[in-house]
């Protein structure tokens, strides 16, 4: 992970200008738009009472206020009561009335564990198109979800909310937005909130839906013994779901024979009463499965976050993928998984119910050996690795050798375009996320480990762009952190504070990055590597460039072109004497930035870069014009244009040219400044209509070194750019 933590930058982004990564982390599927509710029955009464809970008064409306935030309406009930179903059914009927759209969150990851509120707040900023920053912190999270929502008319879903402190946060201060909340009971501490309380289905509905999974020859046969099989499950909706796919799994066999296995099974080990009518549904289901299917589901308890499709089946068991699609498609019909909406051309998914999730993970650890289910572990996640692989190379099918490595790759690893290939990045990134944290969750960043986060930030990087999925990359960097602070691994711990202080920077939280860049610096000392060493040294400099403290800047700047100098790493020199002299026009020392800037022309020039050379020759000409000496500006702006001529760079040399010009003129000669303003814009317009060509900043190793290069204020007078590395003319 090391090899690439301390370099963020570079990735080019597959994706159309102005797109957004519009996926939540794992555990927070915040999303808009309304999901397919197969199989929805009953539950007229509890509809009734919560629409009319929408309007009834309460209190601050009694007390003559208007309420300051919207309508909270919850319902409460234990797993498999159905209560997401009836959220959902009431979100369906009430989506005319919010144009705004219906925001979908779960407060719950599938292994039981609460949400950060964080991360839920990041899944509805980036649901709803916000601006969402990397590494904000909860309270400027949730006041930009409130802030987004503001003046919005939106019906918000909470799904599983574990307690009051993961609802109240994020309700909108509008009262024109609805919340629609479910839990296990009720929310203390939500003010003017009055729980729907879920039972099990009446007769009537849980007979429809046992016949929806069933079919309705036998249950119209055999009526009596239905509404025995209602009474058996307790008119518990995932129970009734279970037990028809099993009677439709099993042809031959009877409602009643579903009764009396129903009454010969053991109510299950639990000692939640209400739970048991599903522990014994779910047993036989379960038992009913052919032994290499009842396998896979065992180890279906790894999938992370509870997301599985074809390609994570087939890793798990060990099976081909068109195996592990038939069985998926098999367990759906069951009722032992839950197909989620189609999207696009990208193979199905589906999930786990939680309610069941439980019961699967037991049986996974009661059934399977230890060194198997590492061994399942470790398959998902090595062809998670190679998809990842395959997702990023389809940014680069310019690339022969990377042509050459997919078409090396299996069929069903390779994405038909590097939209697809985005596409299903954005689809499966929470489970992507969530296999992430599955495999350093040991406190190990073992190879397997190192490869997928590795794999995972470069196919971000590529597909979106460094600053569009910052917030993802943050949420990993600081994952890699949290691992090697606890195991004492220096040179992870360098790496991950190098990246988190890059997002920080980006951010404009510059004191936080100069912390983490300080950190760092520790690390990589500690680790004696030094490579990290020189960039925490340039971080650090870079950071009082910006915070304006010139003089540290120049200090640390020297710091680390002294470890340079002693490597003899001449484009890592060009580049340090180009900031340095930067730093020192800013600050005004005009004879140290012409000393500086001359030794990084001298660098490029070893070097044979030759728009670098012009860059540094440009910068050595604005030196001399600050100074007071315009005769030497115009002599080595001259130079600079010829040394970009000979470079080939036409927009190069038109920047030059038109530096050229703006010297001339202070120097009373606007006719000679007219020549050299016409020649550029030829220039220009010339590399406009071609179709191809060289960019400003060339390629060459020294390309830095032109990158560092910080336009200074007019002679004129101006005020100084804040930022370090401002563009170049």
């Amino acid at each position: 992970m090391a090899e690439q933590a301390v370099e963020t930058g570079g990735g080019t982004a597959a994706v159309p200008p102005g797109r957004r990564l519009t996926v939540p982390a794992a555990g927070s599927r915040a999303r808009v738009g309304l999901p397919v509710l197969p199989g929805f029955v009953g539950r007229r009464r509890e509809l009734e009472e919560l629409r009319a809970d929408i309007v009834r008064a309460g209190l601050d409306t009694l007390a003559g206020r208007k309420s300051p935030r919207g309508r909270v309406l919850l319902i409460a009930g234990r797993p498999g009561s159905g209560r997401t179903a009836l959220a959902e059914e009431l979100a369906g009927q009430l989506a005319g009335q919010y144009p705004d759209g219906v925001l979908r969150a779960r407060l719950t990851e599938a292994g039981g564990a609460p949400v950060p509120t964080e991360r839920t707040a990041r899944a509805l900023l980036t649901a709803l198109g916000a601006p969402v920053p990397a590494g904000a912190g909860e309270d400027e999270l949730t006041q930009a979800v409130r802030g987004a929502l503001e003046g919005r008319r939106a019906l918000l879903l909470l799904d599983d909310a574990a307690g009051a402190e993961q609802v109240d946060p994020l309700l909108p201060d509008k009262s024109e937005c609805l919340i629609v909340a479910v839990s296990r009971g009720p929310l203390t501490g939500v003010p003017d909130v009055r729980p729907c309380t879920l039972g099990g289905l009446d007769t009537a509905s849980g007979v429809e839906l046992l016949e929806r999974y069933a079919g309705p020859t036998r249950i119209t046969c055999d009526p009596a013994a239905a509404q025995a099989v209602v009474e058996e499950c307790g008119g518990q909706p995932a129970a009734l779901v279970l037990v028809g796919g099993w009677l439709a799994a099993l042809s031959k066999l009877s409602v009643v024979d579903a009764v009396t296995r129903l009454r010969e099974l053991p109510p299950g080990d639990g000692h939640d009463v209400a739970g048991r009518p599903l522990a014994r549904a779910f047993r036989l289901a379960y038992e009913a499965l052919p032994a290499p299917s009842a396998r896979v589901l065992r180890l279906l308890a790894l999938a992370p976050a509870g997301a599985v499709d074809a390609h994570t089946a087939s890793a798990l068991a060990g099976c081909s993928v068109s195996a592990a699609q038939s069985t998926l498609e098999d367990f759906e019909a069951r009722g032992l998984l839950r197909a989620e909406p189609a999207v696009g051309s990208l193979p199905p998914q589906y999930l786990v119910p939680g309610c069941l999730l439980g019961m699967v993970r037991e049986l996974m650890q009661s059934q399977e050996r230890p060194a198997e289910v590492e061994l399942a572990r470790a398959r998902m996640l090595e062809r998670t690795v190679r998809q990842l692989h395959s997702c990023r190379a389809a940014t680069r099918t310019d690339d022969p050798l990377t042509r050459k490595r997919l078409a090396e790759l299996p069929r069903p690893l390779r994405f038909a375009s590097p939209q697809a290939a985005g596409e299903w990045l954005t689809h499966r990134l929470p489970a992507l996320l969530a296999a992430a944290r599955l495999a350093v969750q040991d406190g190990r960043l073992d190879t397997l480990a190192r490869r997928l986060v590795s794999a995972l930030t470069r196919a971000l990087t590529a597909h979106f762009g460094a600053e569009e999925a910052g917030p993802e990359l943050y949420g990993l960097h600081q994952l890699v952190l949290d691992v090697a602070r606890r195991c004492e691994m220096p040179l992870e711990k360098a790496a991950a504070l190098l990246n988190l202080g890059d997002l920080d920077a980006r951010a404009g939280r510059t004191p936080g990055a100069l912390g983490r860049y300080r950190e760092a610096l520790d690390a990589a000392r500690l680790a004696g590597d030094p490579y990290a060493i020189s960039r925490s040294l340039e971080s650090i400099a870079a950071s009082y460039h910006e915070l304006g403290d010139w003089q540290r800047a120049v200090d640390w700047y020297g710091r680390a072109l002294e470890l340079r100098l002693t490597r003899g790493e001449l484009a890592d020199e060009a580049r340090l004497y180009g900031r340095l002299g930067a730093v020192r026009s800013y600050a005004g020392q005009w004879n140290e930035a012409l000393r500086d800037w001359r030794a990084a022309a001298a660098a490029c020039r070893r070097l044979r870069d030759l728009p670098g050379h012009a860059r540094a020759l440009g910068e050595i000409a604005r030196v001399h014009e600050h100074a007071g000496r315009p005769q030497d500006a115009v002599r080595t702006c001259r130079e600079a244009v010829e040394c970009a001529r000979q470079a080939g760079d036409d927009r190069l040399r038109a920047a030059m040219l038109l530096r050229l010009a703006d010297t001339l003129e202070r120097l009373g000669d606007p006719a000679g400044a007219a020549g050299h303003r016409s020649a550029a814009a030829e220039l220009l317009a010339a590399a406009a209509a071609a179709p191809s060509g060289p960019s400003s900043p060339a390629a060459g190793p020294a390309s830095a070194a032109g990158g560092a290069i910080v336009p200074l204020p007019s002679p004129a007078g101006g005020e100084v750019p804040g930022r370090a590395t401002a563009p170049p003319d």
